[in-house]
């Protein structure tokens, strides 16, 4: 018996982590999804008239473990990986891809959908299950279902390539991250860094068994050292070595693959009737189409860019005095701090100390407590896939609502950054609320033995938008789990959680949790008003750097034949010009490492987050009109949270909001 295929013997069914072995996965798959198969079957061969009923509702609620096991195992690949997991999963992405092909391939099952739809009238169908229905139905549509079968033949490779390609992208940066460390042994190489960031190197170096300070590429080593270090040669051998990675023509190279990716995307579009893989992803989102996007991008690109340059101007000068004549990209986080320092006394090794990670924690507990009625337990009975885990019981009202991982510090399996994901969806079955089990996965500095995990400004700000996507899972309240929680529109997926990003600006709410971990002392009024003026620091810089990513990105998916006679780099180079404050390095290039695109789910959709943006600030901009605690508004909110994607998501915002998003509310936000 497989202790992955059965119902788990775990509070709330949750993932049985003591007790699973990597030899479960694979055997499990295969049974999963024959059992899947099954249902398919029982649904293609089901003598009676098609009907909602038994072809689009069955369909939804299809190979419910599966989801679960796919969850997991994904989930662990990201969190908890080894060289065992990672092998696994290069022989499980082709056999789920397989699997999903002959769903969305198969001829029988899809006629049936075909005759609902088309008959969609006679139902008397709500507005979640009109949603449900035109999704499955374009879904199958988009997965080729209209193809003859050898375009279908030709499809079911393309996704099998990239399943595995993309994760072979993914497999490739981790190992070249892991593989550079910089070991230091004079003190005063470290000149400028805060002790307690050199206490971290220190730590790194004894886990290493070596003597001194060893910095690495994960970004708590990585950034303190570009953003403190006086050395320049040693920052600038820093950031060569972070913009070499998986470019350096070795064995976690990207470059070829980042060509293959994008030739195989190119055929799958033109394969489904359209002209580029841009135009085949922005018909499913609110942007609906390319021209639309560069519009958006360029439009904001024009009014920041008057600011970024600016803002480099005036670092530039402040390098001047020091003799640095000709500024580089490696240059730019040191004199930012020093100018942030200039401006408003203000550093991150100052204000971390009033940020201790359990206080912000449990600032972030107490809003969706304030707005939602949510409260947090953490639960030891529940198990977990590593000792730093916690897992917490969460509840509205007292009413059991989800389960809450977080796993927030860096480790040798771990890839870098910091996202929420979900090891089981909500839906409503049989008359039962399934409720979700939702996790927070970070890359925080570890506590030492003598101070505990203290947050960067931006650790806090990261912490809540994590959150704000973990709200958007807890709180979801639909029927089918393929329209559940964040399964809305991608650009709409980074409202929920920028929107929570803006509370951390808030004088009000700081002052709640701010306090000096020793002292408790709360942070000083001056200070919480040098974070609200910091605000917008370096705004124009951080835009074009967002723009710059997102046009990059579009033009790989509209312009991929022009990769035939170029590199990577010059594609890069060509394409980022407009956006780019400092020269260009011939050693080094971020596409090789631009995971969101080439292995998450931001390919032609990396612009989200500025298109988010725009909903977030316009939606703060409603709560701050009529206070930032509001319960009517709150309550409204909720809605948006709750309904996922069972409505058009336009429609959902401007339920909550009264109007359409203004990018003034952006603007105004950014640059006053």
């Amino acid at each position: 018996m497989n202790i992955l295929t059965e119902k788990f013997n775990t509070p709330y069914h949750s993932a049985p982590f003591n007790d699973i072995k990597n030899e479960n996965y694979l055997p499990a798959f295969k049974e999963l999804i024959q059992q899947s198969e099954a249902e398919i079957n029982a649904i293609v061969n089901n003598p009676e008239a098609p009907t909602f009923e038994n072809v689009i509702e069955a369909l939804a609620y299809l190979g419910e473990q599966l989801d679960v096991v796919s969850n997991i195992f994904f989930n662990l690949n990201s969190a908890e990986t080894s060289d065992e997991i990672q092998q696994i999963a290069q022989e499980v992405s082709p056999i789920l891809t397989e699997y999903s092909s002959k769903i969305s391939q198969n001829e029988a099952l899809f006629n049936k959908i075909k005759k609902v739809y088309e008959e969609k009238e006679k139902y008397n169908l709500n507005e979640e299950q009109e949603m449900l229905l035109n999704e499955t139905y374009k879904g199958f549509v988009r997965s080729g279902a209209l193809l003859n079968e050898e375009d279908k033949e030709k499809l079911k490779k393309i996704s099998m390539d990239l399943s595995l390609k993309s994760l072979q992208f993914g497999q490739n940066v981790l190992a070249s991250t892991n593989a550079y460390f910089k070991h230091i042994t004079q003190k005063e190489d470290l000149a400028g860094i805060p002790e307690a960031i050199i206490d971290q190197y220190a730590e790194e170096a004894k886990e290493r068994n070596l003597e001194g300070w060893v910095v690495t590429l994960q970004y708590p080593s990585y950034i303190p050292f570009m953003t403190y270090a006086e050395n320049r040669e040693l920052r600038k051998e820093l950031a060569l070595a972070n913009g070499k990675k998986s470019f350096d023509g070795g064995e976690f190279d990207n470059q070829n693959l980042i060509k293959e990716l994008l030739n195989l995307k190119q055929q799958k579009a033109e394969l489904l009737g359209y002209n580029n893989y841009a135009d085949f992803v922005l018909e499913e989102r609110m942007a609906k189409s390319p021209v639309k996007v560069f519009d958006f991008l360029n439009e904001l690109l024009t009014k920041a860019k008057p600011y970024a340059d600016k803002e480099i101007e005036e670092l530039k000068s402040l390098a001047k005095a020091d003799g640095i004549e000709d500024m580089q990209s490696y240059d730019h986080a040191f004199y930012a701090e020093k100018l942030r320092k200039q401006k408003f006394d203000l550093n991150d090794e100052e204000l971390k100390p009033y940020f201790p990670l359990n206080q912000v924690q449990d600032a972030v507990f107490g809003l969706a407590g304030k707005l939602f009625g949510l409260t947090f337990e953490e639960r030891s009975d529940i198990p977990k896939y590593h000792e730093e885990v916690k897992v917490y019981e969460v509840k509205e009202n007292g009413t059991y609502k989800s389960l809450l991982y977080v796993d927030y510090f860096p480790r040798k399996g771990k890839r870098a950054g910091a996202w929420m994901t979900s090891y089981k969806n909500q839906y409503k079955k049989n008359g039962e609320n399934s409720r979700p089990h939702i996790s927070i996965v970070c890359n925080f500095s570890k506590p030492t033995k003598d101070t505990p995990s203290l947050l960067t400004f931006q650790e806090v700000t990261t912490l809540f938008h994590e959150f704000g996507h973990a709200l958007h899972g807890m709180m979801a309240d639909t029927q089918y789990p393929t329209l559940s929680g964040t399964s809305v529109k991608w650009d709409f997926v980074e409202l929920p959680s920028q929107f929570l990003e803006n509370f951390c600006y808030e004088p009000e709410f700081l002052k709640t949790f701010a306090r000096h971990y020793k002292t408790g002392e709360v942070l000083p009024d001056e200070k919480i008003e040098k974070i609200e003026q910091s605000k917008n620091f370096m705004e124009g810089y951080q835009t074009l750097r967002q723009l710059g990513f997102g046009l990059l990105d579009m033009n790989y998916h509209t312009k991929t034949g022009e990769l035939e006679n170029e590199s990577v780099k010059e594609f890069e180079d060509k394409y980022t010009k407009v956006t780019s404050l400092y020269p260009s390095n011939s050693e080094t290039a971020m596409s090789p490492s631009f995971s969101h695109i080439f292995q998450g789910g931001y390919s032609a959709g990396y612009y989200s987050y500025k298109w988010a943006e725009v909903l977030d600030a316009d939606a703060f901009q409603y709560f701050k009109e009529n206070g930032i605690f509001n319960p009517e508004i709150a309550a409204k909110y909720k809605v948006l949270l709750s309904s996922g994607g069972t409505k058009d998501p336009m429609e959902l915002y401007k339920a909550f909001r009264g109007s359409e998003p203004k990018v003034e509310s952006l603007l105004k936000r950014a640059f006053g």
